[in-house]
Order: structure tokens, then C-alpha cells, then sequence
């Protein structure tokens, strides 16, 4: 445990910490009355009604949409259903600045909708609300269709034959059963939705702002690091209780029925209406993933030849000092290093967390790994270049800045992804290799190591994807002669110009090609233990 919590003590509570009591620190004395204050703005209630009623109705939608999907994938076999899974996971490790641009070259000014209709939504909450069902789709699926495939269809079918009608036996016996695992999902899809920041900011305008939005603004515009501190200690109160109900139905969720190989359960659709049940997920998916993805593409090709993308080779000499495409090679070197840090952090805490001795305090460093998924990442950005800007941790002139701000938000997932597997080896195993003279290290390297091996290429796929998207903290501390993709991609966008907008969508393509490939390897390494999250 001691690495892990050092690098959270350091790169986590530390920036955070010195950001808000920066804030909190007027005149010289700490004012926690400001809380009352910047609550009292009309300006600021709304931004928190905003946050709370989109994620909300964010989380609603989403229920609603990948529910049937959730069922498709669980209980069905078809052609083609692994590539399925893996098109409709690409959204969620896409960068949120991709979704919001994807949306917006289907629903902006001059998008598919604006040509073929003379319609625009990119004005309209909708477009917030449907970027957000794109993106937490996958959350749905694989959450709750990763369990519904691995429950008993005999218990639903003995209560038919007890009278029971389909709906009483799936009310009745099913529901129940998978209501931790829906319940973890939209506690998820909330939690991404509340502390929503590219999406928001891209499509949102000035009409719109979530907390995160606001904590950005207040910090990196209106220069208000008071208000912004206030804001962040809301949030973190929010997201803590949050992740404490996440909690609680992650462990109802793990006191279990009796689950049974996934394979056993699919078969193919019987009938009328599960054909048709089929169809109406195929179209969904179609029209909700497929359809922006593929409007991005084709405004990434709407000048004569590759104009677009062969702009992304000249420096500009304003908003970029280099040309760029440079973003990809930095993107890819930051995300390795990234990934790389992750990997060791997050492996690390979690044989700690699988240990059968672990404290309380190792237990409850379970949950506080989850932290950085929730608590503003423009806060932990701006946060580093106040805390880490004197010896003995000068970084604000190092690269190493960015990797250390992506592994944060990579660690959660190498844990969540090697938790489960670490948990199933058999402890009599690890004890058999000791009574015969191995070390500790020999015991994880012999016998840890061979069966977590696929998991953690899972979960360093899984960190490289969200490292390279990560936007909220590398806006901040990226240089400008070393852009990221997410952050090159928001600077053109935050120019007028065709030219502009076209290597806007040129650049985002080639990010949603290098995660979609990068998710395709993590779909041929999966398997039904490691693959879900």
C-alpha cells in the first residue's frame, strides 16, 4: 500500500487541497462562510440545478435506451455480436471532447440534421442529453449484461411453471436479482454525467454549464479562485456521497446468486418479438453510436482531397506552435507513460485490497480510489501547477506533468479490472508455493501473475484509452508546444474558420481510430471475468 497511497498523498489530495485552501484563503484567514455567499448567487443555483436535473435525466434516458441492449447481449447469440460489443464500447473510451464534437457535426450549425431538416439542436439540452447516452451507453450493457447473462434461466422458468405469467416471473425473480447491478450502473452514469466537462463545454454554450463547466470558467476566465473553490468542495461532497451508495450496491451486488456460465445461457432469439427486439437494438445502436461517428468522419472529408488532414501538418504560429498533428505522437507517448505508471499504482493496490488481513483503512482506500473518476479534473490540473511549483517537486516545466494527471484517472480502472480476478485465485494455492520455501515475490510471480496476466493487459488497455482522452487536467498543465489530441481538438474548435472546424474533425477521427483499434486488442484479450467494468 505505501506506493499507492504515497502517489495519491502526492498527485491527488495534495493539489487538491492546496487549490481549495487557496481559494478558501481571503485576506489572510480562511472564510468557510464564502460557502453561503457564492450559494446565494441566482447564477450559481442555477448551475447546480442544471448539473443535478441533466444527470438525472442523462441517467434516465440512458436506463432507458441500454436496458433492452443490456438483455440483448446477455441472453442472445447472433452473428457478429462480439464485433457489436466492441462498436458499441468505442464510445465509452472515446474522449468526451469526440462525443461532443461527433454530436455537434450531426446536430450544429451546418450539421446532417441542418442540411437535411433545417433543424439544429446543438441549442437545446437534448444535444447534452444524447452525447451523454452515447458515451454511458456501454456502461449499461456491459454492467448489467454482463450479469444477466450469468443468471440462473431455470429460476425464471420454475416460476412459469408455477403460473407465474413472463412479466411476474421476470418482475418477480429477475428484477431483483439484477437490481444491484442496475442500480451500480446508474449511480455510474450519474456520476460521469454530474461531473460532465468536454460534452458540456462544447455543446452546452453559454446557456448551459454544469459544475465542472463552472469550476473551469471561475478558475481559467474570470480568474475567481474563491468561487471556484467553493464549487469544487461542493462537488466533492456530492461525488463522495455518490461513490458511498456505489458502494454499498457494489457489495449487494457481490453477495450473490448462484451464476452460471454466460455461454449456457445465450441462444438464439425465438419468435416474433425477440427478433424484433433484436432489430429495435441493431437500429438503436445505429442511429445513436454508428451515425454521429460516421457524420464526424464524413465532415472530416468534406474539402476536395484530404485537405483537412493535410492542414494538420502546417503550424499556424497562433493557437499551435508546432503543427498539429504533433498532438498524435505526444498524445501516444504521454498516454504510455501514463498507462505505465497506472499499471504498477493500480496493481499494487490491488493485491493490497485482495489481501485477507487488510485493515479497515486498506478497505476503505478501495473507495477513495474512485475519487479522481469524480472530483474536478480541472481542479486536480490547476491544482498541480500550484502545489508542484517548488523544490522538492518542481514539475511545472517537466512533461511528466501529464502522464501523472491521466494515471489518476487510469488507476480506478486497472483496479476495478484486476479486482475480481485477483480475488478468485485460490489462496491455498499461495500458501502451498510458501510452505515450500517460495518468497512473496516468487509466490505472485508463479502463481498470481500467470492467472491476472490477461487482466492486466485489459486494464492497461483500459488506462491507455482513458489517459489518451483525458482532457479536464491536461487543458491546464499541456504546453502549448506539446498539445494533446483532446486539447488540440478544443482549440480549433474555439476558432471561427472552416479550415478550422474541418481539422477539428479530422483530428478526432484519427483519435476515435486509434481507441477504437486500441479497444478492438482489448476485445480479443477479453474474457467474460476481465471484460466487464
Amino acid at each position: 500500500m505505501a506506493l499507492p497511497v504515497a502517489f495519491f498523498a502526492v498527485f491527488f489530495a495534495w493539489p487538491v487541497a492546496a487549490i481549495v485552501a487557496r481559494g478558501l484563503d481571503v485576506d489572510g484567514a480562511w472564510r468557510f462562510g464564502r460557502l453561503w455567499d457564492v450559494l446565494a448567487q441566482p447564477g450559481i443555483r442555477h448551475v447546480l440545478w442544471f448539473t443535478t436535473w441533466q444527470a438525472l435525466a442523462s441517467t434516465g434516458l440512458t436506463l432507458l435506451l441500454a436496458l433492452p441492449a443490456a438483455y440483448v447481449f446477455g441472453r442472445f447469440a447472433f452473428p457478429g455480436k462480439q464485433l457489436l460489443r466492441a462498436v458499441v464500447t468505442v464510445p465509452f473510451v472515446l474522449p468526451t471532447v469526440v462525443a461532443g464534437t461527433a454530436f455537434l457535426a450531426l446536430l450544429g450549425r451546418g450539421g446532417l440534421l441542418d442540411e437535411l431538416w433545417g433543424v439544429r439542436l446543438d441549442t437545446t439540452v437534448w444535444a447534452i442529453l444524447l452525447a451523454h447516452v452515447f458515451f454511458n451507453y456501454a456502461v449499461v450493457v456491459r454492467t448489467v449484461g454482463g450479469l444477466w447473462a450469468q443468471l440462473d434461466p431455470r429460476q425464471e422458468e420454475a416460476a412459469r411453471m408455477l403460473g407465474a405469467s413472463p412479466f411476474q416471473a421476470w418482475r418477480q425473480v429477475t428484477l431483483p436479482a439484477l437490481a444491484p447491478a442496475v442500480a451500480a450502473a446508474a449511480l455510474m452514469v450519474f456520476l460521469f454525467t454530474f461531473t460532465s466537462f468536454g460534452v458540456v463545454q462544447i455543446l452546452g454554450g453559454p446557456r448551459f454549464s454544469t459544475l465542472e463547466v463552472e469550476i473551469y470558467r471561475q478558475t481559467s476566465e474570470i480568474f475567481d479562485l474563491s468561487t471556484a473553490a467553493v464549487l469544487t468542495l461542493i462537488q466533492f461532497a456530492a461525488v463522495g456521497a455518490i461513490l458511498a451508495v456505489h458502494a454499498w450496491t457494489v457489495r449487494r451486488r457481490e453477495t450473490a446468486l448462484r451464476l452460471v456460465d454466460a455461454a449456457v445461457t445465450a441462444r438464439r432469439p425465438r419468435g416474433a418479438g425477440q427478433w424484433a427486439l433484436l432489430a429495435g437494438v441493431l437500429v438503436t445502436v445505429a442511429v445513436l453510436i454508428l451515425l454521429p461517428l460516421g457524420v464526424l468522419v464524413q465532415r472530416s472529408l468534406d474539402a476536395p482531397g484530404f485537405a483537412y488532414y493535410e492542414a494538420l501538418t502546417r503550424a499556424d504560429g497562433g493557437t499551435f506552435l508546432v503543427p498539429p498533428i504533433e498532438a498524435i505522437g505526444n498524445s501516444l507517448e504521454y498516454a504510455l507513460a501514463a498507462t505505465a505508471i497506472a499499471v504498477v499504482i493500480g496493481a499494487l493496490a490491488a493485491a493490497a485490497l485482495t489481501r485477507r488481513d487488510a485493515g479497515r483503512f486498506v478497505r476503505g482506500f478501495d473507495a477513495l480510489l474512485m475519487l479522481p473518476l469524480g472530483v474536478s479534473a480541472v481542479t486536480v490540473g490547476f491544482g498541480f501547477l500550484i502545489a508542484l511549483d517548488e523544490p522538492p517537486l518542481d514539475l511545472r516545466a517537466s512533461w511528466i506533468l501529464v502522464p501523472l494527471a491521466q494515471a489518476l484517472v487510469g488507476v480506478p480502472f486497472v483496479v476495478r479490472t484486476m479486482l475480481p480476478v485477483l480475488r478468485a485465485v485460490d489462496v491455498r494455492l499461495r500458501e502451498a508455493a510458501s510452505v515450500l520455501g517460495a518468497s512473496p515475490w516468487r509466490v505472485w510471480r508463479e502463481v498470481d501473475l500467470p492467472m491476472v496476466r490477461r487482466a492486466l493487459l485489459v486494464a492497461a488497455g483500459f488506462a491507455f484509452a482513458v489517459s489518451l482522452g483525458e482532457f479536464g487536467a491536461t487543458v491546464f498543465i499541456a504546453r502549448p508546444d506539446n498539445p494533446t489530441l483532446p486539447v488540440a481538438v478544443a482549440r480549433l474548435l474555439g476558432r471561427p474558420g472552416d479550415l478550422n472546424y474541418g481539422q477539428a474533425m479530422a483530428l478526432s477521427t484519427i483519435l476515435m481510430v486509434v481507441c477504437a483499434v486500441a479497444l478492438l486488442v482489448l476485445e480479443r484479450l477479453r474474457t467474460d471475468r476481465t471484460g466487464e467494468f
